[in-house]
Parts: structure tokens; sequence; C-alpha cells
């Protein structure tokens, strides 16, 4: 597999596939290499993005803006099954690694990745992943009521890599099948479109888009953070009058919230969500976060603590799954998550995040020899 990738959203697509024993070629500019590897130095010098996102690839340096850079580009496409590419629109078309390579190579797989789709008004702009969170609405529906927020991670990065590497595998296995290749084309915009099915669908249909709610859920009840009296946050998380009751009877020990008219039905507890919030924090604030644990425990309700990311790296259930691994990088090994999918009968190839132009000689060598 080549690559012409950078930032984030194809990155994570071709990791992925490393991760699954692809071999991807990730082409960068001689110098600085992939955007990404600048982003930050928070990993032992090295940028947090890229160590993410670049584990078991090889790092070829070209300058395709020259003649001997495009040369040995088209070498590698001429032996590759799949071509990844998320450069600037048109880009692919003047360097010829776009999906019209498949009209002498129908079985290639070609998959390009922009942020609006070919064709339209937008599909020349430019496109970053809080800007994609803007466009969908998803920045609308996120946050406080007085403050629209993105979200903290690149949301519409991760969809979009996400449906490249289903599709590619996808392509894949059709390829097996009748022995044809696939030009798949994915859009930041349609991929996190995707993800934003919900609330397009309750505002169109409903009228209203869903409420901004903070860490709170717009249209359940409770569903949200509570504090205790030790400053901890528990999240609860109720789904049906069944757990409604328990909670009331069994955490809250008022069983007459049962019955209150203002909290009859959701639609009711959401309408009158002050008032049943502060009923909640009232006993809540005489309780420890451990006591409000084994009460939501004894009661079958769904709760999380409220942790930190540092938190989430300690977390007991990984550590009791065995869920870390050792990465080698240039600056030495670190210990990186294994990816969600479990096998049964295997465990992902999590090779290391490749130097720039690590592989510059070697593959230079293999195109000459094969």
């Amino acid at each position: 597999m080549v690559s012409l990738e950078q930032a984030v959203a194809a990155p994570f697509a071709t990791r992925q596939l490393a991760d699954l024993g692809a071999r991807v070629i990730k082409v960068e500019r001689p110098g600085t290499g992939d955007l990404a590897r600048s982003y930050d130095t928070t990993v032992r010098g090295m940028a947090s993005h890229f160590v993410w996102l670049n584990r078991g690839k090889e790092s070829i340096e070209l300058d395709v803006k020259t003649p001997a850079g495009r040369e040995i580009l088209h070498q590698l496409v001429a032996r590759a099954d799949v071509v990844v590419q998320n450069l600037a629109p048109g880009a692919a078309e003047r360097l010829g690694v776009s999906a019209e390579l498949r009209e002498t190579r129908p079985e290639l797989i070609t998959c390009d990745i922009s942020g609006y789709g070919a064709g339209g008004p937008y599909s020349d702009r430019k496109a970053y992943d809080l800007l994609i969170q803007c466009e969908t609405g998803l920045v609308s529906i996120t946050g406080t009521e007085e403050t629209p927020s993105k979200v903290g991670m690149s949301i519409a990065d991760a969809a979009t890599g996400t449906y490249a590497y289903t599709g590619i595998l996808t392509a894949l296995l059709h390829r097996e099948q009748t022995g044809q290749g696939s030009a798949l084309e994915i859009s930041m915009l349609e991929a996190l479109g995707e993800w934003m099915g919900y609330p397009l669908l309750y505002t169109v249909y409903g009228g209203t888009p869903p409420k901004r709610a903070g860490a709170s859920h717009a249209t359940i009840a409770p569903y949200g953070p509570f504090p205790a009296a030790d400053g901890r946050i528990i999240n609860l998380g109720l789904q049906n009058e069944r757990e409604w009751s328990r909670f009331c009877e069994v955490v809250l020990e008022l069983p007459a919230l049962t019955t209150d008219p203002r909290f009859a039905g959701n639609a009711e507890r959401v309408a009158n969500r002050a008032e049943l919030d502060t009923a909640i924090a009232k006993v809540f604030a005489t309780l420890s976060s451990e006591e409000v644990v084994e009460r939501l425990e004894e009661a079958g309700i769904a709760y999380a603590r409220q942790r930190t990311v540092a938190e989430f790296a300690e977390h007991p259930q990984l550590a009791a799954r065995h869920r870390w691994r050792p990465v080698r990088t240039p600056a030495g090994e670190i210990q990186a998550l294994l990816p969600p999918v479990t096998f049964a009968d295997g465990t992902p190839d999590m090779r290391p995040v490749p130097a720039l132009g690590e592989h510059t000689e070697p593959i230079l060598r293999w195109l000459r020899e094969t």
C-alpha cells in the first residue's frame, strides 16, 4: 500500500491496516515530512498525533514535485494493491495518482480522502477537523447552554479514517471475489455527517435541535454528572422507569419521588431537570463517592467515575485485560493500547513508528531489484 498522507484522517486509516499486517509505504516531504510530525513534542520529543497514527509504516522521503520524485512515486504505485491520498484538492490528479489509475489497472484500489468530496461548491475547499465539526452542526449541539464547543479530539478525522479503513477492507474482499478493484471516495463532511444521524433526525423531524447540556444527556434525565461529598464526580445513566424506581428507592432513599408528577416519566424529568438535579445533588452531598457507588451497584444502575486522561491511562479494566503493548519509536520504547478489535487466534502487528525517511534507501533498493 502506498499512502500520500498527512495530518490525521488518512494516517488513521492506514495505521489500522498496518496493525493488521499490511505493508504501508508512507510518502513524506523531504526535510519536514508529514505536517503532523511537528504538531507538538510531547512524546519524548515527538508529536503525539504522529506517534498515535503512524506505527508500523515505512517512511520514504520523496520530492514528488520533481520529475525524478514522480518517477519513483509511479514505480511504487505500479507495485501497490492500494493507493491512499488526502492531498490538497487537485494535487492527486496533477501527480497522476488519482482514481484514473484504474483505467490501466482495474484491479487497483484507490482511496481518495477530502474535506467535502468531488463536485459541488465546496469541493475545492481545504478542510480541518474543527471546520468540519462546525459545518456538520456538531459544535452547535456540543458544550454548555451558554457556550458551543468543539469535541476535545479529532472526531471528524477519526470518523473519516474509520470509513476509509472499512472501505478499503470491503474493496479488498470485493477484489478477492471478482478480481476487480475499486475507486473509493470518503469526505470528512459526509463521514462526520453519518455520525450526526441522531441529532440530524431529531432536528429535522422534531423541529428543534438537541439542547446543549454540557456532560448531561440532552433528552434523558437523570443522565450525567453529579458531585459526591468528597468532590469526585459520578456520572449516572438511567434508561427506563424500572431503573428510575430503583434509583429513587435504593440510591436516593426517597421512594416518594417515583410518584411525584414532576418526574412521572422521562419527558417530565427532562422538563423539570433543574428540580431533579437539585434533589439528586442534595442526597449526593451527604455521601462519599464510594458510598454513592455502593448504592448504585446495589440498585443495578449504570454509572461511571469521571476520570481524567491520566486516570484513564491507569484504568484497571485495561490492565486486567492486558491491553497495553510496547511500541518502538525513534526516541525509545513507549506503551500503546492494542487496537479495539480482539482476534481470538492472533494479535495485531504493532511495529515501530518510523523516523522521517528511515526506509528511503531500502525502498529504493527494493525498486531497483524488483
